[in-house]
This record gives structure tokens, C-alpha cells and sequence, in this order.
């Protein structure tokens, strides 16, 4: 596939070089309004009692106005999948609330989710072959290792252990790692950068200085890597397009994969073992049939939806939505923990059943910008999940809830420690760690592969 020369000529300065209109820009906001933020604050995995309220009385809302804009909240179900499959009536350009005036390539706003087509289309079309089935099955012996080898680790530091510092985080990150093509000297620099590009507790300042440190790095490896590509994504991005794309346009690119597919993961991973161990039923299942494990870990994406509200979206013109009019230029949130948690999706029971027949969610979004990595994430759960079923049936959490460090105020959710216990405290006689550990994962994880 070849860009247009037109088109190629105009990728950078559309992508990442756009000034800001009307003076808007978030990168100022020191701190968020409560208002703004409901959506993103919970109470353990669930989503605060106001905000179901909200969706059940009013799915389309207004929250406030900022910067003479009318900011506005999408909590149906039925509500949000109309703004996420409608690009006509929807923009994604978030340059028009961050100026970018006076910045460095790695500050600029860019993104396959905070663009529009034509360029989304083309930038999309670079990316999508890398994430057909076929090219990811690569991956999969790979992430079985990752697995199993993160596996032995936890085992070793139990009886109690910290499975977000020992599991959650490690899997997708040397994932990722892989799928991009870093070499292992510039894993550990990354490690630090992931969570937080989501903290909101800094306003938009913090989120946007964070972005930009990821991106600088992302767009070192590709200048790196331009003369020798390697062998991950970042190599056959260069291939394929690097005599059309610069080094900023492809490395954002990257960005956006990293983005979408680091910390999400992670969360998912740590608050699916957090589910897992206060219920029996899904460790079985896990235990089970591919299709008891699919089901699980579809509805573990609905019921956590860690990636809480999507992408900002403005009105191109004057619309009707959930009988409300929202005017050109105003910013729409659309939350997906509410509608993923809507009694149209669930029936009227959105409590975690790990027997729930899979729905449509909206865990990985909708339309045009749902996530690109989606067959991805959901290998490296289906892997990790089933591991930790079958390698600690007895997993348990080793401290009141109440009192764990649940992410607060981050558009993707999460907690920062996880502590377990991997085993009875007074446990049954049992086959040593490395005869345990040839019991199932690697017989496990092979069934996986589709």
C-alpha cells in the first residue's frame, strides 16, 4: 500500500504540527473540575453509585462548560454506541482544545484516536496488517513463554506476593517489548514511562508531559532503527512506508500502539486476578474448555471496561442526541464503564457472572477507532488468566480491599499492588515448584492458539 504523495506530504504537519484554535489549551489545567471527573473515579471495580444514576435518568448529560465549550457525558449504552459509530457527525481532532504552538515533535498531539479520516484511514491501513490473526499467531509461543517464565517468578517469591510488581505489569511489557522490536538495553528506560501517561490527578499538564517523554523515546528508536529495521513492528513500519514517513509521523505511530496496548493490559491482568480470587466459578472455568475461557475473560472486559471513557469526541455541527441538543464544537465523553454496565447490555444484572453469555461491550470501543489491538490484548489475557488458574487454584487476596491502592482519577483504570496469596496457608503436600509448573501452562496456553 502506498500513501498518496499528497497525503504524505501532509501526514506530519496535519498529525503533529497543528496550532490550536481559539486559544484552548488543556495543557494549561492544572487540576480537572469534579464534574469532568465522575466518570473516571470508582469505588473498588465499580463505577460510583452517581454515575449509574446519571446513565439511568439522564444518558446524555451535560456537565459543564469549558473554555465557552459545553462539555457533555454519554453513559447509555444505546447513546454511546451511536457517538462511537458515527464519524460524520463526530471529530476526534483534539487540536482544537491543545494548542500547538511553540512545541518539540514529542509534545505534539497526534494519534490514531485523536485523528481524523482520511488521515486516520491511511495511518490505520499502515498499521492494520500487523495485527491480522495470522501475523500475531508469531506471537504466541512467545507470550506462552513470557508467561510461563513470569510464572516460575511469582511462585518463587510467594507464599504472598505482589502480582501487579510480579505479573501484571511484567507480561504485557515484555509483550510489547517484543511487538514493537525494542532490544532489551532499552526495556528497563521504558518501564517507567506506562502508567503515567492516564493520571489525571495533575490535569491535563501531567498527561501531556508524560505523552511527550514516550513519544521522544519511541521516535529515538525509530531513528535508530531507520538504517537496520528490526524484526518487530517498528522495522516493518520502516520498510513499508519508512520512505514516505518521517521519523516523528512513525513514531507516533508506535506511541499509539504502546498507548493502547501497555497499560491496559496490565490493568486487566491485575484486576482479572482481583476477580478471580473471590471467584470459584471463573477459576474453574479457566480450567476449562477454550470456550469457558473465552467467555470468562469477554465478560471480565465488560465488567472492569478498564479504559473508561474514550477518546474525546466534538459535534462537526448542531445534533439530537438521547433527546438533548448538543451544539457544534462541544466535547462529548463517552463513558464505556457506564454503558458496558447498562441494564440494555446486561439485562439488568451487571454484576461479574463468569458464565454471562458474551455481548456486544464496548471494553476495546466502537465504529472507526475501536481498538486496533483488541485480538492482541485478548490473547495476552486468555495466556495469563488461564495461568494463573491453573498454576494457583487456591488464589487469594492478602488484604482487605478496602484499603488496596486502587488508580484514582486515571483514564485507564487499575491498582498500583495487588497482594495474594498464592497458596493455603497450611497447604495440602504437593509436587515440587518446577514439577508444578510442567503440570498445564504450556498445554494450556497451546489450546489458546486459535
Amino acid at each position: 500500500m502506498r500513501i498518496p504523495s499528497t497525503l504524505s506530504r501532509t501526514v506530519g504537519p496535519l498529525l503533529l504540527r497543528r496550532a490550536g484554535r481559539n486559544g484552548i489549551d488543556l495543557r494549561t489545567l492544572r487540576f480537572l473540575p469534579a464534574s469532568i471527573t465522575l466518570p473516571v473515579r470508582r469505588v473498588g471495580v465499580d463505577p460510583l453509585p452517581a454515575l449509574g444514576r446519571i446513565r439511568e435518568e439522564e444518558p446524555v448529560r451535560r456537565l459543564t462548560t469549558l473554555f465557552g465549550k459545553g462539555i457533555w457525558l454519554v453513559s447509555g449504552y444505546d447513546e454511546a454506541r451511536t457517538v462511537l459509530g458515527d464519524a460524520a457527525s463526530w471529530s476526534n481532532d483534539l487540536g482544537q482544545f491543545v494548542s500547538q504552538d511553540g512545541r518539540g515533535d514529542s509534545e505534539q498531539i497526534g494519534g490514531l484516536g485523536m485523528t481524523d479520516a482520511p488521515l486516520h484511514t491511511e495511518l490505520r491501513r499502515c498499521l492494520t496488517p500487523e495485527f491480522t490473526r495470522r501475523r500475531l499467531a508469531r506471537l504466541a509461543p512467545r507470550i506462552d513463554e513470557i508467561v510461563e517464565a513470569r510464572l516460575e517468578a511469582v511462585a518463587a517469591a510467594g507464599p504472598e506476593v505482589d502480582l501487579v510488581a510480579e505479573y501484571a505489569f511484567p507480561v504485557p511489557f515484555e509483550v510489547i517489548c517484543e511487538l514493537l522490536g525494542l532490544p532489551v538495553e532499552d526495556r528497563d528506560a521504558f518501564r517507567a514511562l506506562g502508567a503515567a501517561r492516564f493520571d489525571l490527578t495533575q490535569g491535563g499538564a501531567g498527561v501531556f508531559g508524560a505523552a511527550a517523554e514516550t513519544r521522544e523515546f519511541l521516535i529515538d528508536a525509530v531513528a535508530r532503527q531507520r538504517a537496520a529495521p528490526g524484526d518487530g513492528l517498528i522495522g516493518a513500519l520502516l520498510r513499508d512506508h519508512g520512505d514516505r514517513l518521517d521519523d516523528v509521523t512513525l513514531g507516533g505511530m508506535a506511541d499509539g500502539v504502546f498507548l493502547g496496548g501497555y497499560e491496559t493490559s496490565a490493568s486487566m491482568i491485575a484486576l482479572g486476578a482481583y476477580l478471580l480470587a473471590g471467584s470459584p466459578e471463573a477459576l474453574q472455568r479457566l480450567r476449562g474448555s477454550d470456550d469457558d475461557v473465552d467467555a470468562v475473560v469477554e465478560e471480565m472486559l465488560r465488567h472492569l471496561t478498564v479504559v473508561q471513557i474514550a477518546f474525546l469526541r466534538f459535534a462537526r455541527h448542531d445534533l439530537e442526541l438521547g433527546g438533548r441538543t448538543i451544539r457544534e464544537g462541544d466535547c462529548v465523553g463517552v463513558s464505556l464503564l457506564a454503558a458496558d454496565r447498562d441494564r440494555r447490555l446486561t439485562g439488568g444484572d451487571d454484576r461479574f457472572d463468569p458464565a454471562r453469555e458474551p455481548g456486544r461491550h464496548l471494553a476495546f470501543g466502537w465504529g472507526m477507532h475501536r481498538c486496533l489491538g483488541a485480538e492482541l490484548a485478548r490473547m495476552e489475557l486468555r495466556a495469563a488468566l488461564r495461568g494463573l488458574a491453573h498454576r494457583f487454584p487456591d488464589l487469594a487476596i492478602a488484604q482487605d480491599a478496602t484499603t488496596l491502592p486502587w488508580r484514582d482519577l486515571s483514564a485507564v483504570y487499575g491498582v498500583d499492588a495487588l497482594p495474594v496469596r498464592l497458596w493455603p496457608a497450611d497447604p495440602v503436600p504437593q509436587a515440587p515448584a518446577a514439577a508444578r509448573s510442567r503440570l498445564s501452562v504450556r498445554a494450556a496456553a497451546g489450546a489458546l492458539r486459535r
